[in-house]
């Protein structure tokens, strides 16, 4: 008999999200992102940091001060570097996220043909930059869903 407590599909892309954020370098927030296929293949992933060639240590991380002296226009989203990493065409896939996207990466997530967000958190739900992302979302047909969380804890030990 096969067992009966193995994770959902939701759950795994989930916790690969999450444990994506795991990689960030964001004293503040660390998001991480999965792409899966129709098959429920993954297709990519992503987490927030830095542009790649840009070294983190040299590039600001503070969230206030002088623009250029913070994180903001530097940081590529673990939407975005999910959708640049990928290999293959994103058209039907979804997208599994920990944190619900901005209206910039709404916009890329359109482009590139992505059908469904599963997000985890919406710790921005209000701002003008969400209510764009689900006024685009809206639009163009694309389906978004928050992750109920279920209070399963997953244990890794490297």
């Amino acid at each position: 008999m096969k067992r009966q407590d193995y994770i959902s599909w939701d759950e795994y892309f989930m916790g690969i999200a999450l444990l994506s954020a795991q990689r960030s370098k964001d004293n503040h927030t660390q998001v991480g992102a999965c792409i899966v296929d129709a098959d429920n293949k993954i297709v990519s992933v992503g987490y927030n940091g830095m542009p790649t060639g840009c070294d983190d240590d040299a590039m600001p991380w503070e969230r206030e001060g002088d623009f250029l002296n913070t994180k903001y226009p530097f940081v590529c989203h673990a939407e975005l570097n999910a959708i640049l990493n990928s290999r293959t065409k994103l058209k039907g896939c979804i997208l599994y996220v920990t944190l619900f996207p901005c209206n910039e990466c709404a916009k890329a997530i359109i482009q590139c043909g992505i059908r469904k967000v599963v997000f985890l958190d919406n710790k921005y739900a209000g701002t003008k930059e969400n209510q764009a992302s689900e006024m685009l979302f809206r639009m163009a047909g694309i389906e978004t869903e928050q992750y109920q969380k279920n209070g399963q804890d997953i244990l890794l030990s490297l």
